[in-house]
């Protein structure tokens, strides 16, 4: 795997990827994206001062903390780690200007929560592609609660927020499965009087959940209801943010693709809501080991070992219904390892991938076929025929990170090179190592 200029511009941030035989080696990733923001944002409100170790090198996190420090907040980072004197329950700042959360939809939707409840005007924007995001769904629920929230006449943001204190506690039934709306609920709900309840129509990470709780928040799980009471005085924590899950889903996914692989996975997060790609590969015969198990601060933590082993016939992987939620994230990555190994792959009820940061069924559709895939686009998902081996050819990030890194594990096991436009910088925005780690461990 190498990048490459040769007749292209500095500008083009193209990545060339050439096939490989395996990838063998160790791994220690940086922490998970998700915890990262939730544990920066949730500190933010605590009493006292607290450190985050191995926070995420995502530029998204780095975007929460940049709206952090514009709301009063007083952030410190070195390297990895990050320190956080807490403003408290109401002790936030008006900011002076439009808070940019860049391409971080966590950031906007969990910071809007926040804000909710907070005795001041603001108003939270983003990059080309955030502003394109859809952001109704978790503007309803706050103007449920009392804060007042304006959007573009899309739907769309910026997000100018007048909120107020105390606000109104809801019992709110998600329309769609959505840990970030969840996790804007219940953010909101602290600063609610009395208790706010989210009901989830399916199951969907709960990261927020478990930081609540460990920094002093009163929490209760009923079933798919969750519950927050008002009210709480957080109290500032040591934090250390496991290794991100997602992230080492495109390493897993490698290694699984390619015969001979041997690949070990150190401290990456287990948290159930977030191992169905595992058990789903694992159900596909994948051989996949984990040990070292153990709970760091709330969440549950492992080591991963990754074989590569021949599978012996193509197989039929179908996603569909409640599945979705909790595969959302790696549904693209699927698609180019099922194409990478010959399987065929059913996709339905996916309709979500399309408000990504990029439309993610095309752009995985487009880019399969690209490389010689037989695939069809669906409204809601894709149907990737069962088929011979993918080719080398130029690729499209979509400037989004997911396609750019599920495009770089199909082409390594291609024929001939794959040329990923702009796929240096899209990978910024949740691992900035990828290319680095990838290369050395491939051979």
């Amino acid at each position: 795997m190498t990048s490459t200029l040769d007749g292209q511009s500095e500008a083009d941030d193209s990545i060339v990827v050439t096939p490989i035989n395996q990838v063998r080696g160790e791994l220690r990733l940086p922490g998970d994206k998700s915890i990262s923001h939730r544990a920066a944002l949730v500190a933010a409100l605590a009493a006292g001062e607290s450190t985050l170790h191995n926070f995420s090198s995502a530029r998204d996190c780095a975007a929460t903390l940049e709206c952090l420090r514009a709301l009063g907040v007083f952030v410190v980072r070195d390297n990895s780690a990050v320190s956080i004197k807490g403003a408290g329950a109401a002790g936030l700042h008006e900011p002076q200007q439009i808070l940019n959360a860049q391409n971080s939809g966590t950031t906007m939707r969990l910071l809007a929560g926040i804000l909710a409840g907070q005795p001041f005007a603001s108003t939270i924007g983003g990059d080309a592609s955030l502003l394109n995001r859809p952001m109704l769904r978790v503007a309803e629920p706050l103007r449920l609660m009392g804060a007042q929230v304006d959007l573009e006449a899309s739907g769309c943001a910026p997000l100018r927020i007048k909120g107020r204190r105390p606000l109104r506690a809801i019992d709110y039934q998600l329309p769609i499965a959505s840990a970030q709306i969840k996790s804007a609920v219940l953010l909101a709900g602290l600063a609610a009087e009395g208790a706010t309840t989210v009901r989830e129509p399916a199951s969907t990470r709960d990261h927020t959940e478990r930081l609540l709780r460990t920094f002093g928040a009163q929490i209760k799980q009923d079933g798919s209801a969750t519950t927050v009471q008002g009210g709480a005085e957080l109290r500032a924590r040591e934090i250390f943010v496991p290794g991100d899950i997602s992230s080492a889903a495109f390493f897993i996914a490698a290694a699984v693709s390619l015969p001979g692989s041997d690949i070990l996975i150190r401290d990456v997060g287990l948290n159930p809501t977030r191992t169905a790609f595992l058990t789903t590969l694992r159900t596909m015969s994948a051989d996949i080991t984990v040990s070292d198990e153990r709970s760091e601060c709330g969440e549950p933590v492992g080591s991963l070992r990754i074989r590569g082993t021949a599978f012996r016939e193509p197989r039929t992987l179908e996603v569909s219904g409640a599945e979705v939620p909790s595969l959302i994230d790696e549904l693209p990555l699927l698609a180019f390892l099922a194409a990478s190994l010959g399987w065929e792959m059913k996709l339905s009820d996916a309709g979500e991938l399309r408000v990504k940061e990029s439309d993610r069924i095309t752009a995985t559709v487009m880019n399969l076929s690209r490389m010689g895939a037989r695939i069809k686009e669906l409204p809601d998902g894709w149907h990737l025929e069962s088929g011979g081996k993918l080719q080398g050819a130029r690729l499209a990030s979509f400037g989004d990170h997911r396609i750019a890194m599920s495009c770089a594990v199909a082409a390594l096991c291609a024929t001939g090179p794959s040329d990923i436009e702009d796929a240096g910088n899209s990978t910024t925005v949740s691992l900035p190592e990828f290319w680095s780690l990838l290369e050395s461990i491939s051979q």
